[in-house]
């Protein structure tokens, strides 16, 4: 292929791939719709406590930091953006897809609302049992988490049913996604269960200290589900055929769990 032709097609990918973006939108339903824009509120939300971390200063690790609203705000919107197309992928029932989407947008209001409260009152916004309103705060973010939980596995569940209308490359890339991310559900339950035992025995401050022992692993294992099947979407749009776009998206995974591991490995040592 000359220079000229593959520039062509580089083209015509290129704009079939912008095509395909913008019937994402244009074909949405409302609640996916309204997931969309919620989710880009939250990562506006993101981006504005990172500016405030910049104007105001302050620690960036710790229980009371900027940090925790910046990065809830991005990692809650980008989840919910995620979740929103990918799931359009599986075969869950319209009314069951909307209701779940529907719970989903409104729990990550809550996380990241109750998160960013807790940061502008200067306290702790997860493991604070020290007055009532923190406790409630808590708890509410604590429920919240539960319910995130049982909404994904739900999700979840439904993506490791066999589907012999997807492309196996896609069908690959959501399945290891979703398992990358249930990794990460596993992680931010083990840090949860740590927090409260040290805080019911007594040990507050050990709370917000070790609670986050597995963050590394946390962090890298949820966006996984973004980052394979965006992959896998990428290369719909090549020549290639499904064969070797199912050995990339594979490799790609392999990857990633390597990744999640070494994440894993370092948390537990350090």
């Amino acid at each position: 292929m000359t220079t000229a032709a593959a520039d062509r097609t580089n083209e015509t990918a290129l704009r079939r791939g912008l095509a395909a973006l913008a019937s994402s939108w244009t074909d949405a339903r409302g609640v996916e719709r309204a997931c969309y824009v919620v989710g880009a509120a939250l990562l506006v939300a993101g981006v504005f406590h990172l500016g405030v971390f910049a104007v105001s200063g302050g620690p960036w690790e710790g229980p009371v930091s900027w940090r925790k609203p910046a990065t809830f705000g991005l990692s809650f919107g980008l989840t919910l953006i995620t979740i929103t197309w990918v799931t359009s992928y599986l075969r869950v029932g319209p009314r069951t897809r909307t209701i779940l989407l529907a719970v989903f947008a409104a729990d990550c209001v809550v996380e990241v609302g109750g998160t960013t409260l807790q940061a502008w009152r200067h306290v702790p916004s997860h493991f604070n049992t020290e007055t009532t309103v923190n406790r409630s705060v808590s708890l509410m973010l604590a429920v919240g988490g539960a319910v995130l939980v049982t909404v994904l596995v739900t999700f979840a569940a439904h993506a490791l049913r066999t589907d012999p209308d997807q492309p196996p490359s896609m069908r690959l890339a959501i399945r290891a996604g979703f398992v990358t991310l249930l990794i990460g559900l596993a992680s931010g339950a083990a840090m949860i269960a740590r927090g409260v035992t040290l805080v019911n025995t007594g040990h507050q401050r050990l709370a917000y200290q070790l609670g986050g022992f597995l963050k590394p692993v946390h962090g890298i294992s949820l966006h996984g589900i973004l980052v394979l099947p965006a992959l896998a979407w990428l290369l719909t749009r090549t020549s290639w055929t499904e064969h070797r776009r199912t050995r990339i998206v594979a490799l790609a995974a392999t990857c990633y769990g390597i990744a999640i591991a070494g994440a894993l490995l370092l948390s537990l040592t350090t």
